[in-house]
């Protein structure tokens, strides 16, 4: 991946996960459906977010394991 960060210029980077809900049934029934990328800077820990897909089997292995 060619990153440079936006605020500093750095190009050393490191990436992570999150997940989300969606809404009012998914937040009943605890099930995470917005995955979302992130991107890191390391050097002034400006942090970006970009939205990934999800499967249905991880949606139901978020459901049984939360």
């Amino acid at each position: 991946m060619n990153y440079k960060c936006p605020k500093c210029d750095n190009t050393t980077y490191e990436l992570g996960e999150m997940r989300a809900t969606g809404g009012t049934l998914s937040k009943i029934f605890d099930v995470q459906n917005k995955k979302f990328t992130s991107v890191t800077c390391k050097k002034c820990t400006y942090t970006e977010f970009f939205k990934a897909k999800t499967s249905a089997m991880s949606n139901i292995f978020d459901f049984f394991t939360n």
